[in-house]
């Protein structure tokens, strides 16, 4: 058993033993340099005399001296029985670096050519920062952290080749079953575990997708934007209303189509539900034209008023419907935990890509999702979440329509994690972002998911992981947002 810490890894200490300058020198300008950059922290253990001296393949008297150097000049401090340290008086100052010049510019870099058409249509991450109302937030302070501890101590006890070892390419067995049963218990899916694919995240699995299946040019109905413009996709922006997506519109403008990318269960961003007219209509575009169906059914868990409508997947009779879960919502967004359940057709590509370039996800981390879904902990969450959900959404929806009625129109949601508002009076949803961030809150605008400008700007406000509390706060200072932008827009000049 190791008792201590032994120091520092020092290895990129460079010797010339047939430099100009001595051995004790060049190994005092390393650390030297090593201490002032902040490479070696104020406080961090180096490692002992001996152990440098075998790890530099030097006397030990040489890193004693040098040692004894650095304590002079204030660098290192020993403590006698504890070791060696950088001093203490780095901790809050440190000197100036010069940073090294690049060798090449950025500009001067050859990409992929992917990657160089691609880059410009990417569109960036959305903020997750803790602060309303930030959207695809789950309740951090309702999660039940003492069962997860359980569990992750029981798993971190186990046979160290079992949890340290090389992951299961396809996912752990046991965790790929108990997707399974809960799929056909809780939303109707009928499937063998066996199509079940374990993969770090929902945006993994997008990824695993576009590289089985796009071609470039190959015509996608909207979708996962970056996994598919890197592969060259040609996306086709269709029209949704509230009926979710319009498929005779998308039929119109890409009747070829190889993918069609859908949130069903709550249409994201603008939060409707898929009806089953368009889900019917959706299903026999994609069999009458041999395309993919990818069904993200990213919040679907959270449907807290009536019962929701059935997936598609469960009603697809020809195989075309690739459903993707995720566990970054339903528990929380570090684990990158998510799973593709894959038609029949589908299965031995994706365990090609999966043995070929796929690294797998930590056993472990499988392993304590599955005892938290086979012991019940994981629909109890569930049931928890939904509750919540529903009286934060209620407090969000009477605040809005209470206070801020003048100047958004808040749409009505029974299911997932954010509703949306429309702007009134034209105001700016950009400039009403960014007044908003300058006062704590995170604005959405709708615009941002969208491949050409909709009809109207207006935001998607988050609303699970704040409490009544935060929320009711935020929608005071939302309120002064608005009226000062309103101000402001009518003091400029004619």
């Amino acid at each position: 058993m190791v008792k201590r810490a032994e120091g520092a890894l020092l290895q990129s200490i460079s010797i010339n033993r047939q430099g100009s300058h001595g051995l004790i020198i060049q190994i005092c300008t390393h650390l030297r340099e090593f201490i002032l950059s902040g490479s070696l922290k104020a406080g961090g253990r180096l490692p002992s005399t001996r152990t440098l001296a075998n790890e530099l393949n030097v006397a030990r008297t040489t890193i004693v001296e040098c040692f004894e150097r650095l304590a002079a000049e204030g660098l290192i401090e020993t403590r006698v029985g504890a070791g060696t340290f950088v001093s203490q008086a780095f901790k809050n100052e440190r000197l100036a670096v010069p940073a090294q010049k690049p060798m090449i510019s950025e500009k001067s870099a050859r990409l992929a050519q992917s990657m160089t058409s691609a880059s410009s249509r990417f569109v960036p991450r959305l903020v997750h920062e803790q602060r309303p109302f930030t959207t695809a937030t789950p309740a951090y302070d309702a999660f039940p952290m003492a069962q997860w501890v359980r569990l992750s101590s029981k798993h971190w006890r186990e046979a160290r080749k079992d949890i340290l070892g090389y992951p299961e390419p396809y996912g752990h067995e046991v965790l790929r079953k108990a997707i399974a049963d809960h799929l056909r218990v809780n939303r109707g899916i009928k499937c063998d575990w066996q199509q079940i694919f374990i993969v770090a995240g929902a945006q993994q699995a997008f990824q695993l997708i576009a590289t089985t299946l796009i071609d470039p040019g190959d015509k996608v109905w909207i979708g996962a934007r970056n996994s598919f413009v890197v592969h060259g996709a040609d996306l086709v922006p269709v029209r949704v209303d509230e009926s979710g997506l319009d498929v005779a519109d998308a039929l119109a403008k890409a009747p070829e189509f190889r993918l069609a990318f859908v949130t069903p269960s709550h249409q994201q961003p603008l939060g409707v539900n898929m009806s089953l007219e368009r889900r019917m209509a959706l299903l026999t575009a994609a069999q009458d034209q041999g395309a993919w169906i990818i069904e993200d059914d990213w919040d679907g868990e959270f449907c807290f008023s009536g019962l929701p409508l059935p997936t598609l997947q469960s009603m697809d009779q020809a195989g075309r419907v690739i459903y993707v879960g995720s566990f970054s919502k339903s528990l929380f967004p570090s684990l990158r935990l998510g799973f593709i359940l894959a038609p029949p057709a589908l299965m031995q590509h994706f365990q090609t890509s999966l043995d070929a370039f796929l690294p797998g996800v930590p056993t472990a981390i499988q392993a304590i999702v599955s005892d938290f879904i086979v012991e019940g902990h994981f629909a109890t969450h569930i049931r928890r979440m939904r509750k919540a959900y529903h009286e934060r959404y209620q407090t969000l929806y009477a605040g809005v329509q209470a206070h801020l009625s003048d100047y958004l129109d808040i749409m009505p949601t029974s299911t997932g994690m954010h509703t949306v508002a429309f702007l009134k009076q034209g105001l700016n949803a950009e400039e009403v972002a960014k007044r908003a961030a300058e006062r704590g809150l995170t604005l959405t605008p709708i615009g941002r998911f969208c491949i050409v400008p909709y009809e109207r700007q207006g935001f998607a406000l988050g609303f699970s992981g704040f409490s009544t509390a935060q929320i009711d706060a935020a929608i005071t200072v939302l309120k002064d947002v608005c009226a000062d932008t309103t101000a402001a827009r009518e003091a400029e000049p004619a």
